[in-house]
């Protein structure tokens, strides 16, 4: 998940694949680390380059779905703020229709449930809500 700071406000970048909302995501390569699949994965679907680990290497992992698959998320920090959706060859398409830069609470209303434990993870991390 990428997120960048506005004026003391924590941004996060989602993005829309038809109907649903995420966050930069994808597969990891035979022999790739997730952390560099991370990366690249956020690379590829955004053009940003410039990603800061400030948190470490902390991740918080999905449940299981669609065909048992888990999405592992990293929180990294960009100054970037133009986000580009390129043309995937094997697609003949952006692999989204759309991004957005959302707040916390406008980020909770766009994600679906299965998202939601990840959200409020990275809420806390950034201290934008108290741990449980």
């Amino acid at each position: 998940m990428v997120v960048r700071n506005v004026r003391g406000s924590w941004l996060f970048l989602m993005l829309r694949a038809y109907r649903n909302w995420d966050f930069p995501k994808g597969v990891v390569e035979p022999a790739e680390e997730p952390l560099a699949a991370a990366i690249r994965e956020v690379q590829e679907e955004t053009l940003i380059d410039e990603l800061q680990f400030n948190w470490g290497e902390v991740y918080r992992e999905t449940a299981p779905y669609s065909h048992k698959k888990v999405a592992r998320y990293y929180i990294a920090q960009t100054s970037t703020e133009a986000v580009t959706l390129p043309v995937r060859p094997e697609l003949g398409r952006p692999e989204h229709n759309e991004w957005r830069w959302v707040t916390f609470e406008e980020g909770l209303a766009l994600c679906s449930p299965r998202l939601d434990p990840i959200m409020r993870w990275a809420g806390e991390t950034l201290g934008l809500v108290s741990k449980p």
